[in-house]
């Protein structure tokens, strides 16, 4: 049977409203009582009776368009729509009768008459609510032939093919509105429209566009809402319709959004948005929800290989032998030059409990703590900022806060490209009355977009949140906007009085402060008195915060913002980094970092290193171990080499490649595990082919701290699942793991860290997944809001920050500033969203300029352009748009062969190394192209070519064999 289709998350009643006052009625005979201004089609749906519908959902507002739930009132006159008239005490509501039912015949008749009359070869056969609806009201003969009731019909209406995912059949439409309002109160992103009056009505993607050519984010959301086949998967049109799901957690951004992946066999049909999720609450992005056919793309490595040198082709091996090669190979380098001559870096894609055997691995079979993961590179001063003055290394809300916030202030991130799904609840909030204020150099989507618009966009320039922050918070202590009582229960007097000293200085002032920032003194002055005192305020922010050199003071700055207003440890408020990968937050959890284990407990500490000693049965080493930066350095150095890389591509997302490159270079043993050929594995000596989330059991965390579950839904193509391949290397070691599955691994994860000790694959089952803390002091799905009596340090800690102007400067000779980011159809490096269709939108990085600096280079929209900085020079085409400032350039890094890691250096954040991808000094110049090219991608253009030639090699070699 099958347990989920398109429809089955949608109640299809109207959405519930939360009253504390009750009413009771009677419907058809039975006494209902239901919160007061709830429907008659939800008090009815409460009471167990179904009213037939189609324009109704409850995931969205009620309509009324359909006329098929209309009912009967005593004493009224009429037939309304149940789904739009509120519940009164002392109704008595008929759903059915004679002439009701004639009603819905007739309206349902006048449907079918405009309608393909092919329900038996339709692609939607068994999924159609407008089938299943003619069988409710009883429909059985329809008296008109094809148009014969209006005059004309529109089923030779042409379909528009143009989305490479859905297809919209106007011929199958019935004009229920659920797919605008789809678009307009879940996605927020109001790209359809009806145009047309009376039977010329239609649907239509921006202004009678295609699809592709309309402002359609290709969410999905309009695809789940229509009930119809107007709207469907391409995938099932072409393979059928699903016959079981599997629920599980979507492997791209932080916000972790639950899905039912629609199975045939071990075959995906459809990613269909889960309306139980916590984090997403039924919605989703054109990424989780369309671009999951990388996991099965013919540039899979299913086999694994070795090669004795990096200019050697690779040889196809089995698992054993692959294994056994490369523990030899690092008990080879470690009887060499010393136990500290290798480390491994684990993954922010993979499980936790594949995080943490990783981890296990390094400290207990490999004997040191050179153990470093990708939040080095994004988030670390998110953990060592919060760490400091809060007590916890994560954010303190869940996404369903925002929806009690007053005034959001978003700094250095793009939620709409970046985590839209979240972006969308965000902007359903702003519809709403929130205020918004924007910190970015750039001119983001949410600054402008339909029905919002940002109070005030500070548009600094890179390299300075701290002085914008500082200032913040020297108007709220000389404007006397502090939340004095709150300070005064909860945070620390002594750092207290020394920040407000600090800060009340004038050179901290905004006036003092504008040169550097670029914002105008009083914008920022008005920005700061209305986060302090527009009610619940909430910040948000992202990369555009930590990787910086100050980005661990600018993180402290946000949370002494957000302390001296009250503003933290209730709904609406709180301090939320924005999480880039999928188990950034995981993998952090898991003990990823050279300094800390599990639980984010310092390795010196000797009682939590007992612990884990004896579950371990090693001693573990007191010493941290190194950073990935210094990895790079001690290899290059001579003393670092052999690395044990899972699921990440370092070359690429790396900043200044032509030093990680020579990095890897100095290596004699790189062992990559990965799902595809990525840039790291052009210098690894074996490869073992890693999973996709769709062939693993296990648990992804996002930026709530929600634990969710990863469930397989397919057999590892490569026939093992990443975690058991991490088992395999530590026994070929000598370290033996014996787990049988990865709940067993969770279980040692939540007998060995307090924050997890209440956690289990039982309880999330029970709740559908569970926030840490969780153990026996937390509710026992864990803690939504953090720090709502006591900060988890005690006292809530101030810090001083400076500001420090970045040693990235603009000079004549580099006279622009680059900041990087992502775009919403690529996802990180783009291994993955690269071999999906998503390259439709997005097929390249590119620099994005402002018209005055591309005019005083003469340079073109679409021309070639040279970017160098003092790391290297590559080549990309320019879009010109007022998007950016002047003086201010911008590229994303999705594209191997774009090089935009080589122009960015190696300046770090003080405290935890992050590099400054965020400001690179550079000069743009425009070229010819392809005559012009950077050494790094002509050297990158052989790998490519090389790699290709061994795909190529391999898919022949398996037709042969067919």
């Amino acid at each position: 049977m099958l347990d989920s289709v398109k429809h089955a998350d949608i109640d299809h009643g109207t959405p519930r409203r939360e009253s504390t006052d009750t009413v009771k009625l009677e419907i058809d005979g039975f006494e209902v009582a239901v919160p007061k201004g709830t429907s008659l089609m939800r008090a009815a749906i409460d009471a167990g009776i179904q009213v037939p519908k189609l324009c109704a959902t409850d995931s969205l507002e009620p309509f009324g368009s359909c006329r098929l739930c209309l009912v009967e009132i005593e004493g009224r006159k009429g037939y309304p729509a149940s789904c739009t008239t509120p519940a009164e005490a002392g109704m008595k509501v008929r759903t059915q009768s004679p002439k009701l039912q004639a009603l819905r015949k007739g309206v349902m008749e006048l449907y079918i008459s405009d309608h393909p009359l092919d329900c038996l070869t339709c692609s939607a056969n068994g999924d159609c609510e407008l089938q299943t609806q003619a069988g409710v009201v009883g429909l059985r003969n329809v008296r008109y032939g094809v148009g014969e009731a209006a005059g004309a019909h529109h089923c030779d209406a042409a379909k528009d093919e143009s989305n490479p995912y859905f297809t919209y059949d106007p011929s199958k439409c019935i004009v229920c509105n659920r797919c605008v309002r789809a678009c307009e109160e879940t996605q927020g992103t109001f790209a359809l429209t009806i145009s047309g009056r009376g039977f010329e009505a239609r649907v239509s993607p921006g202004q009678d566009q295609p699809f592709m050519e309309s402002e359609c984010v290709s969410c999905g959301a309009c695809v789940q809402a229509c009930p119809t086949a107007t709207l469907q998967e391409k995938t099932v049109i072409e393979l059928g319709q699903p016959e079981h799901s599997v629920i599980t957690t979507c492997a791209y951004c932080g916000v972790g959004c639950s899905f039912k992946a629609e199975m045939k066999g071990t075959q995906v049909m459809r990613m269909v948005p889960w309306k139980d999720g916590k984090a997403n609450e039924g919605h989703s992005c054109v990424k989780g929800r369309f671009a999951w056919g990388y996991a099965t793309h013919a540039d899979r490595i299913t086999r694994p290989m070795i090669r004795a040198s990096i200019d050697d082709p690779w040889q196809e091996v089995s698992w054993e032998a692959a294994l056994t090669h490369a523990a030899s190979e690092f008990r080879r380098l470690q009887a060499k030059y010393g136990k500290d001559a290798i480390g491994g870096i684990t993954s922010s894609r993979c499980t936790n409990e594949e995080t943490y055997l990783v981890q296990k691995l390094i400290r207990a079979a490999f004997g040191n703590n050179n153990v470093d993961t990708c939040a080095r590179v994004c988030h670390s001063p998110t953990g060592y900022g919060l760490g400091q003055t809060l007590g916890t290394s994560a954010g303190t809300q869940t996404f369903e806060s925002v929806d009690k916030a007053d005034v959001i202030m978003v700094i250095g991130a793009n939620p709409t490209d970046g985590h839209p799904v979240f972006a969308s609840r965000m902007k359903r909030r702003l519809r709403a009355g929130a205020r918004l204020i924007v910190v970015d150099p750039r001119r983001i989507d949410i600054v402008r977009s339909p029905h919002i618009q940002a109070e005030h966009h500070l548009q600094l320039r890179p390299g300075t949140n701290v002085a914008v922050i500082t200032a913040m918070a020297h108007v709220i202590v000389t404007e006397g906007l502090v939340a004095e009582a709150f300070v005064a229960e909860r945070c620390d007097a002594k750092s207290f009085a020394d920040w407000r000293a600090f800060v009340a200085k004038p050179e901290n002032s905004p006036e003092a402060l504008q040169d550097a920032s670029g914002v105008p003194a009083a914008e920022l002055r008005a920005a700061a008195r209305l986060y302090a005192t527009g009610g619940n305020a909430a910040i948000y922010y992202g990369l555009g915060v930590t990787e910086h050199s100050q980005g661990s003071t600018m993180v402290m700055g946000i949370a002494n913002l957000a302390m001296a207003t009250g503003n933290i440890g209730r709904e609406g408020v709180g301090v939320n980094p924005l999480r880039g990968q999928n188990n950034v937050q995981g993998s952090c959890d898991m003990g990823s970092f050279p300094h800390e284990l599990p639980g984010y407990r310092h390795v010196s500490d000797s009682t939590v290193r007992a612990s884990f000693e004896a579950a371990w049965g090693v001693e573990i080493n007191p010493e941290p171990g190194l950073r990935i930066p210094n990895m790079f350095d001690a290899a290059i150095a001579g003393s670092f080499k052999g690395l044990y890389c899972q699921g990440e591509d370092i070359v690429q997302s790396d900043p200044n490649t032509q030093h990680v490159s020579a990095a890897m270079r100095a290596m004699e043993c790189v062992v990559v595990q990965d799902i595809f050929l990525n840039e790291t594995a052009k210098y690894a000596h074996v490869f073992l082919p890693g999973s996709s989330f769709l062939e693993k059991d296990g648990t992804f965390t996002n930026a709530e701290r929600r634990i969710s579950r990863v469930r397989k839904v397919m057999p590892p193509l490569a026939g093992l699942a990443d975690w058991e391949v991490t088992v395999r290397l530590a026994n070929a070691l000598g370290y033996p793991m014996a787990y049988q599955n990865p709940q067993e691994i969770m279980a040692e994860i939540a007998a060995l860290t307090p924050s997890f000790s209440g956690v289990s694959y039982e309880k999330i089952e029970r709740f559908g997944s569970v926030q840490w803390p969780c153990n026996d002091s937390t509710a026992e799905a864990g803690t939504a809001i953090m720090h709502v009596d006591r900060f988890v340090r005690g006292k809530g800690r101030f810090f001083i920050t400076q500001y420090l102007p970045t040693d990235e400067k603009v000079t004549r000779k580099f006279p622009l500033l680059l900041t990087t980011g992502r775009i919403l159809s690529q996802y990180n490096v783009g291994a993955q969203t690269r071999r999906t269709e998503n390259n439709r939108w997005h097929s390249e990085d590119r620099l994005e300029l402002h018209p005055h600096d591309a005019e005083e280079r003469g340079i073109k929209n679409d021309d070639w352009v040279s970017i160098r900085s003092r790391a290297g020079e590559t080549v990309l085409r320019a879009t010109i748009t007022e998007r950016m400032q002047p003086g201010v350039v911008y590229t994303t890094f999705h594209f191997p062969e774009s090089g935009a890691n080589v122009v960015t250096t190696e300046n770090s954040d003080w405290a935890t190394n992050c590099p400054e991808y965020k400001v690179t000094a550079v000069q743009v110049m425009p070229v010819q192209q392809p005559g012009h090219l950077s050494a790094w991608q002509i050297e990158n253009q052989r790998f490519v070519r090389e790699q290709q030639d061994l795909l190529d090699a391999r898919a022949e070699a398996s037709a042969a064999g067919d």
